[in-house]
């Protein structure tokens, strides 16, 4: 699971507008607002915030997971 905070964290880091998000996870802007605006567990439909991870992940961006530390985001290593 993502939270809310991943998905506008790793929108932020790659550069994406919530309407480019929005677009390329074939999802309306109203509803990125509100997956973002979420505390903790992104809400939504399973699919779209699934259609939104896999959007981030296309374009670099790796999920963490809570390890003791919280859970966060950061760059793939872009080196081939």
């Amino acid at each position: 699971m993502i939270s809310g905070r991943q998905i506008a964290a790793g929108r932020a880091l790659i550069g994406l507008s919530q309407a480019d998000l929005a677009l390329a996870s074939n999802i309306s802007v109203p509803t990125l607002k509100r997956m973002e605006a979420s505390e903790g567990t992104a809400t939504g439909l399973a699919n779209n915030v699934a259609a939104v991870r896999h959007a981030l992940e296309s374009a670099g961006i790796l999920f963490i997971d809570q390890n003791g530390n919280g859970p966060g985001v950061r760059l793939r290593d872009r080196q081939a």
